[in-house]
């Protein structure tokens, strides 16, 4: 009976809490989906291309956009190094995206207040700047090199690797057509489940280990660990041990939230618990994809910058809020306590709900479980695979259920909902810029206008004023988006000058 109460008493912790942050879970998802539905990847990769400091507020801004838990993140963050951003833009990206977001805010502010929401945002933006001096001082181009060149090789890190690939914006008309089309309703819904399905598995082991920690562990064993007895200490070693205790957890993105509450109450320091939060890209299984997208030297060099960041970071907006009397005095937060009842939190709920259930009707209806499996299917990997030419989610053609013969070829798609956007008009689809996998220019032109041109590798627009990769055949200048491309282009230029093999499309 002592373990079933236990239990009991761990699940009921768990639900009291993820009762109080649904609702702002939901309008953080929603938010991020509208954003991504009008803003494309290849746009903000274009933007990304350069590591100074308007790179860097682009990566800030574009990244506080877009929510991620923290494996779709780091997969994002290497698709846009690929197609074209710098290294530095993507790490900044990839942090933004998933500590400087809305959910992650609001869920701060439910549960433990004003103070650590505007602590988390001065922090991450804190946090963000020392890692941009740290990657100036430190970050030599070899090592940059190295990761790309192991970037390029497309190695799986995780099951979110098409969350990296996938682009089912709509950049035709103007902002409020876009925004209210049949396409955005469908684009919103699939972004807001996909977004659902990938932080899913983070959340409810954080609500659970929060609620069990809560539950089970004394709050004394937390005083003691964190050396509460001596305040000075306390201060100095919270965020130290912060970011180690993330990484030791294997919770990130906003999960890590209900367990900073759990630390909260057990004594960290204020500083801590940001430094806590912040560590949720350095986890152990964060790591390995570290190593598998950029090489282990890179991997090692990431986690040393970003502990440090986060360490310094919570230390001084910690020390900042205490001067400033802004900081905390109470450690008890009592969401683990408070039953639901009829309040505020359980009206916007129902109606987040209710909103929920018509974007998941959208998602059924347009193939949106398809898409979440294609979701798994790696980049790049093998020749065979094709790229949907809606939304640029990598398909097996030999496992594809929805394609469509148009003009004698073959196109295939991740989802009903992509094929029968792609139906509604197949010319929009069928720029090099949406080019599949294997895509070659054809007739050794590459596709110019007004001073860009089309990488002939991955079909990406190019700016030639600014293109750093480039490579001269038959009198020809052709521009790239990266080394990789550059680099592919080389070891076969016939077949990226001619129809050559594979061309970007089945016939």
């Amino acid at each position: 009976m002592f373990l079933i109460d236990a239990i009991l008493r761990a699940l009921q912790a768990s639900s009291f809490m993820f009762w109080e942050v649904l609702w702002p879970l939901a309008l953080g998802f929603l938010l991020s989906a509208v954003v991504q539905t009008v803003v494309s990847k290849r746009a903000i990769a274009r933007t990304l291309g350069r590591p100074d400091l308007r790179g860097f507020v682009l990566a800030c801004g574009f990244g506080a956009a877009s929510s991620s838990c923290s494996y779709a993140a780091v997969a994002v963050a290497r698709s846009l190094f690929r197609r074209g951003a710098s290294f530095v833009n993507a790490i900044i990206f990839e942090f933004a995206s998933t500590n400087l977001v809305i959910e992650l805010g609001l869920i701060l502010l439910i549960l433990l207040g004003w103070q650590f929401l505007a602590a988390e945002i001065a922090g991450g933006l804190l946090m963000a700047v020392l890692l941009w001096v740290l990657f100036k001082l430190t970050l030599g181009q070899r090592l940059i090199d190295a990761a790309r060149r192991q970037a390029e090789r497309g190695i799986v890190g995780s099951s979110m690797e098409g969350h990296g690939e996938m682009d089912m914006s709509i950049t035709e008309g103007s902002f409020l057509r876009r925004l209210f089309s049949g396409r955005a309703f469908t684009a919103i819904s699939h972004y807001f489940y996909m977004d659902v399905y990938s932080l899913w598995t983070d959340l409810g082991l954080g609500f659970l280990i929060a609620g069990a920690l809560a539950a089970w562990v004394p709050v004394t064993f937390w005083q003691t660990f964190f050396l509460t007895g001596n305040p000075t200490l306390n201060e100095f070693w919270s965020p130290l041990v912060g970011p180690i205790i993330s990484m030791l957890s294997f919770v990130c993105s906003i999960g890590n939230v209900p367990l900073a509450a759990v630390l909260w109450n057990g004594g960290i320091s204020f500083g801590g618990v940001i430094s806590f939060i912040f560590g949720d890209l350095i986890i152990l299984p964060i790591l390995n994809i570290y190593r598998k997208y950029y090489g282990g030297r890179m991997s090692l060099y990431l986690l040393g910058t970003s502990y440090a960041a986060m360490a310094v970071a919570g230390f001084l907006i910690g020390g900042a809020f205490q001067l400033l009397g802004l900081a905390p005095e109470h450690h008890h937060v009592a969401v683990f306590e408070t039953a639901p009842s009829l309040n505020y939190t359980t009206v916007l709920n129902m109606i987040f709900l209710a909103l929920m259930a018509v974007l998941g009707w959208r998602f059924l209806t347009t193939g949106g479980p398809g898409m979440l499996r294609a979701m798994a299917l790696p980049a790049g990997h093998h020749e065979a695979m094709v790229r949907d030419p809606v939304c640029g989610m990598t398909v097996d053609p030999a496992t594809a259920h929805e394609k469509v013969d148009y003009r004698g070829s073959t196109y295939y798609f991740c989802s009903a909902g992509c094929r029968s956007t792609f139906e509604s008009n197949p010319a929009q689809y069928l720029a090099p810029a949406r080019a599949l996998v294997g895509h070659a220019m054809h007739g050794g032109d590459q596709m110019e206008s007004n001073g860009t041109a089309i990488d002939p590798v991955c079909g990406m627009t190019v700016d030639k004023q600014t293109a750093e990769y480039r490579s001269f055949r038959g009198g020809e200048t052709y521009y790239f988006c990266s080394a990789g491309c550059k680099q592919t282009f080389d070891k076969d230029p016939e077949k990226y000058m001619t129809g050559g093999k594979g061309g970007h499309h089945a016939h």
